[in-house]
């Protein structure tokens, strides 16, 4: 790659004419960039010279056009070799920079998957995270109760196991799902490995979408049975066909030959932008998910989409079709192909069965829009009321909140959540991994969670709250005093909300640090509504990660601190020896 950069001593009177001339007419990105430096848009064309000079042309631009060009003070472009690396690299910087008149998609959460283990008898699983190769995955999905769903239907019909290694290679009688149907038992040996890899096999088509040709298959083998009076077996195969096709009389969303399929559609109401995900995976309507994307005024539903694939799918393996109306770029399409591995075949005119699919993605996206207003009027109203009550200025917007959580002083975990805007910031979310001295000293975790935090604040790192809500009582709310006072932040109000006596919701006490006496709001305020919205959300993230970071050291075997000992050595001799006792008990010889 190449770069050409221009820069104007005079930003208000930015002279493109220079800087076009010198532009190849080849592709590549561009940014725009305004006089303190800022992004403010990233573009990729065909032919730079073209792409750059249509914005400095007389010619009238839509108004967000013309406002961002009145602001370009410089014009950074990148050569590249070809179309497709320029919206790689276009993808890249839009995510890097987040420029303000880009449509901008935030979507930091990994798409669960329903994993097949590479072993002599496959594990039936949910995984998130990186694709190992010796497993197959089925996915992604929208949620993890979609995965959770298609384990419990494979269980029904195809019985595999789902226990996880460890407990397969050291069981000598058949779990709970075997009597209840849910597992052949092929950790005792109640099922040939030939006979399960078949069942392997038929979840599989089954995943792909190929019920028909399961139910042919396992027509044949039911056959096959009785014919050689194998009536027990064929008894058993006759079951699994009746429970697949009781799933097979449930409504599907698409044909036998559907495969894996994305639906992407936008509307657009009342200065609010959706983006509906509709996932089909092997034939079943498995869920969707909704984006709201930022910077997107002004823009048309088209370009919205079109963004979207680009920054969704670009960051995962896309299914082999998108169903996209209007979406017509060859390059994109090729792009997606490559970054995933198969061809993919973006739908821009879509009919019959796929325009229905289309037109449900639409109003999923448009009763997304309606429920995010509904909820931003009645959080509007909350915050009002809880401003009122509290004797709070209007420009109190930002509200952050503290809980720690842990078990008898293990593993404890202090949570921090943003509510601004109206809305619970999720990406601003923190968590402190803490270590009181006492163990279950929740006044120095909080102290150490707290110092942490306020001191990047005073730094500059993150915007100050207007509200700082500890859930707790007057001990909790004097630490967090005394730590705003030494941090010298004295900008935030200070609140605690604790249970109160009874300890009932609804009957919660709110402390302030300079009173005695708690103000108690009635049960139906919406201020304590608000109050306990945040609060919940800070008990649950914190809740989330004490559990995480205490099961991760329940489960860390001492064999992980012995050098020279990897992931596979380490799982081969627990196999080996039926756990960590049996190693510990193993004698030097046998242990080589």
């Amino acid at each position: 790659m190449s770069a050409t950069n221009s820069e104007s001593a005079a930003p208000q009177a930015f002279d493109a004419r220079e800087l076009i001339a010198s532009l190849p007419n080849r592709s590549g990105v561009y940014r725009m960039l305004n006089a303190a430096g800022e992004t403010l848009y990233v573009g990729k064309a065909r032919d730079l010279r073209k792409r750059v000079a249509s914005y400095f042309q007389k010619t009238e631009h839509a108004p967000r056009t013309a406002l961002m060009v009145a602001q370009v003070a410089r014009v950074d472009t990148t050569v590249t070799r070809s179309e497709g690396e320029a919206l790689l690299l276009e993808n890249n910087l839009i995510k890097a920079h987040q420029p303000r008149y880009n449509v901008v998609f935030r979507d930091d959460k990994s798409y669960p998957y329903l994993c097949l283990t590479g072993e002599r008898f496959p594990q039936l699983r949910f995984h998130r995270g990186k694709l190992d190769k010796p497993h197959t995955y089925f996915g992604p999905f929208p949620s993890a109760g979609a995965v959770r769903e298609g384990i419990a239907l494979l269980q029904k019909v195809f019985q595999l196991r789902t226990c996880e290694p460890s407990v397969f290679v050291n069981r000598s009688r058949p779990c709970m799902l075997y009597q209840i149907q849910r597992c052949t038992g092929p950790c005792v040996g109640l099922i040939a490995e030939g006979e399960y890899q078949e069942d392997v096999k038929n979840a599989t088509l089954f995943l792909q979408g190929k019920t028909t040709e399961v139910l042919e298959h396992l027509q044949r083998q039911m056959d096959e049975a009785a014919a050689a009076f194998a009536f027990e077996r064929a008894a058993k195969i006759r079951d699994k066909i009746t429970r697949l096709q009781k799933l097979q009389s449930r409504q599907f969303v698409e044909s036998a030959t559907a495969g894996d399929i994305d639906v992407v559609a936008a509307a657009a109401e009342q200065g609010l932008t959706a983006v509906n995900l509709v996932m089909i995976r092997g034939g079943r309507h498995v869920g969707d998910r909704t984006f709201f994307p930022q910077h997107a005024e002004s823009a048309s539903l088209v370009e919205i989409v079109c963004a979207f694939l680009m920054q969704h799918y670009l960051e995962r393996p896309a299914p082999p079709t998108i169903i996209a109306e209007g979406i017509d770029d060859p390059v994109l399409a090729d792009v997606l192909s490559a970054q995933s591995g198969h061809k993919v075949q973006l739908v821009a005119h879509p009919g019959g069965e796929r325009r229905v699919w289309i037109t449900m993605a639409i109003q999923n996206a448009e009763l997304a829009i309606r429920q995010k207003l509904a909820q931003k009027a009645t959080q509007d109203e909350r915050l009002a009321a809880l401003q009122e009550a509290l004797g709070l200025s209007p420009s109190v917007q930002r509200i952050e909140c503290f809980d720690v959580s842990h078990t008898m002083g293990e593993a404890a975990v202090a949570s921090c959540v943003i509510f601004d805007r109206l809305a619970m910031q999720r990406g601003e979310y923190r968590r402190f991994n803490v270590k009181p001295p006492t163990g279950g000293d929740d006044y120095a975790a909080l102290r150490e969670a707290l110092t942490r935090r306020v001191a990047r604040i005073v730094a500059g790192e993150y915007p100050a709250p207007d509200l700082l809500v500890i859930d707790g009582g007057k001990g909790q709310v004097g630490v967090a005093a005394d730590v705003l006072a030494e941090q010298g932040m004295h900008s935030a109000l200070l609140i605690g909300i604790a249970k109160g006596p009874e300890r009932k919701p609804g009957l919660e006490e709110i402390i302030f640090p300079d009173r005695d006496q708690a103000l108690t709001l009635p049960a139906d305020h919406p201020g304590l509504h608000l109050l306990q919205q945040i609060r919940d959300e800070a008990h649950r993230f914190a809740i989330q990660g004490h559990r995480a970071r205490r099961g991760k050291a329940r489960t860390t075997s001492s064999l992980q601190e012995i050098g020279g000992i990897g992931s596979k050595r380490r799982h081969a001799l627990l196999a080996h020896f039926g756990g960590l006792k049996g190693v510990q008990a193993a004698s030097v010889d046998d242990l080589a």
